[in-house]
């Protein structure tokens, strides 16, 4: 790996369009590179884990919302159009994109990488997907551009807060759609730079999104930027311009909306030649719950079993959770969100409140996708008791290995202190989740496929799981036949339960 320095440049100032960060990402798009087979194995994992939470949303209303708009654009003239998650129906590529990436993001269940930014990066995939069926492209291409797309948002991730400045993370997932379209695409270098340019330029938009009361956009938003990525991509293959330099302009991203006119940026890039690696650095979640709650319900179900008193909210005069920053004025009580501690609070908003997801998985021993968010789940008033007794504070250790570069030290989990009624406090602590790879059950290809079979119970038929399963396991070597294929089909009389929605298409 290198690094690349982004800094502002004034716009007198002499600075050749190579140095641009915009192109180097394009670069590392369109250099030719073997795909090693751990990080092939490691794509067709996170396409059945796509699938698997894709499945689970299917009847959720942003998803049904999305599939109904999707499905008044049908196919555009330039191919033959891609398929809807849940139906055999095929729209145009980019509103294929917007429904598959909604109903991928609606629980969020997918994988995580955490760094400077934090980021979900199987959200690239609905986009690849749908540009491929909708032009015909084979598995190895897509594979390809898959495993820039990751690439290039691990590595703008690691080097590039956006929350810092209350930007939502989804302006990394932009330029990485771009990129790994134009990968797949093999488009020339010049195109990819304007593509990655625009797609930053219309994705950027601030934090309050997860803020507060969250709303349905939640799912919407990355959904929302890899629509608007293929259209960049589209606009650029027509040979439009982009503004740039987009990062370094002095009017730029950089300048204006994150570190300002001093900022120095040192991003790490894959050399020429060099395996694109970084989805081995990132990991899904074995939990319905945002990634800082995954090692927390973990500790909390251990709790459930060891100190069974816990549960009862008669018994405990607080529970604190000593954790990262992040961890803390994001999903914890530094946010100082009262919807955090509301029992009448969206799922969206309870899944971003690691007080209310400790209190449930402490009394229940696990946690549910559905069963834990339900409305009559937070308003017992048990429950409500003990949510109320759990904090959060900031643990200058914590923070330090939430943002450590060393794999075997970064961690993304908390220690807990409670204490009883009685005076006594129970103490224990976890670094990582349990499905994480140094966790104690780390996710291997079995966990993954167990996790679609479970989430497709009562949506999908048993042997569209296994269709797909066995497709999924081909992604390399498929043909763009089979590639059209590449989704789940859920029985009509299913769909057709939950009504779409009327709008204005």
């Amino acid at each position: 790996m290198r690094e690349h320095e982004v800094r502002v440049r004034r716009s007198d100032e002499e600075f050749p369009r190579e140095e641009e960060l915009a192109w180097q990402l394009a670069r590392v798009a369109t250099d030719d590179v073997p795909v090693d087979d751990d990080v092939a194995g490691m794509v067709v994992n996170r396409v059945l884990d796509n699938a698997a939470v894709s499945a689970a949303s299917l009847l959720r209303a942003s998803v049904v919302a999305a599939r109904a708009q999707a499905l008044a654009h049908p196919p555009s003239r330039g191919g033959a159009g891609a398929r809807v998650a849940g139906t055999t129906e095929d729209v145009s590529p980019e509103w294929a994109a917007w429904a598959n990436g909604v109903a991928v993001r609606e629980l969020d269940f997918h994988d995580t990488f955490l760094a400077a930014e934090y980021s979900h990066p199987g959200d690239n995939v609905p986009a690849l997907v749908a540009v491929a069926q909708h032009l015909g492209v084979d598995g190895a291409s897509l594979l390809r551009g898959i495993v820039v797309a990751y690439e290039v948002q691990v590595d703008l991730v690691r080097a590039i807060s956006l929350h810092r400045h209350k930007i939502d993370h989804v302006a990394h997932l932009g330029p990485s759609v771009a990129a790994g379209l134009g990968a797949m695409l093999r488009l020339p270098t010049g195109v990819v730079h304007q593509a990655i340019g625009q797609a930053l330029h219309t994705t950027t938009a601030t934090r309050q999104s997860r803020k507060g009361a969250i709303s349905t956009w939640k799912a919407y938003a990355p959904a929302f930027a890899g629509k608007v990525a293929i259209e960049a991509v589209d606009r650029a293959v027509r040979g439009q311009t982009s503004p740039a330099p987009i990062y370094e302009g002095e009017d730029g991203v950089v300048a204006w909306l994150l570190d300002g006119p001093d900022a120095l940026y040192r991003v790490p890039l894959p050399e020429p030649g060099e395996p694109r690696r970084a989805i081995l650095d990132t990991y899904t979640k074995e939990h319905s719950a945002e990634y800082q709650a995954q090692a927390v319900i973990d500790l909390a179900r251990r709790l459930h079993r060891e100190h069974p008193e816990l549960r009862d909210p008669a018994n405990v005069a607080s529970i604190v959770l000593h954790t990262s920053h992040h961890t803390h004025v994001v999903i914890g009580s530094g946010a100082n969100d009262p919807q955090k501690y509301d029992p009448a609070a969206s799922r969206e908003t309870l899944d971003h409140s690691v007080p209310y997801v400790f209190a449930v998985a402490l009394q229940d021993g696990g946690w549910h996708h559905v069963d834990s968010y339900a409305p009559q789940r937070a308003a017992r008033p048990d429950t409500v008791a003990l949510w109320r007794r759990v904090s959060t504070v900031e643990d200058p250790e914590w923070t330090e290995r939430y943002h450590a570069t060393d794999p075997s030290r970064k961690a993304f989990g908390a220690r807990v202190v409670a204490t009883l009624t009685d005076g006594s406090t129970v103490v224990d602590e976890i670094a990582v989740a349990d499905a994480h790879p140094l966790g104690a059950r780390p996710f291997t290809r079995p966990q993954y496929e167990r996790k679609l079979a479970v989430l497709a119970e009562g949506v999908l038929a048993p042997e569209e799981v296994e269709r797909f399963t066995a497709l999924a396991h081909r992604l390399p070597e498929l043909s763009a036949g089979e590639v059209r294929d590449l989704g789940i089909v859920a029985p009509p009389d299913l769909l057709s339960t939950v009504p779409l929605p009327r709008g204005l298409f």
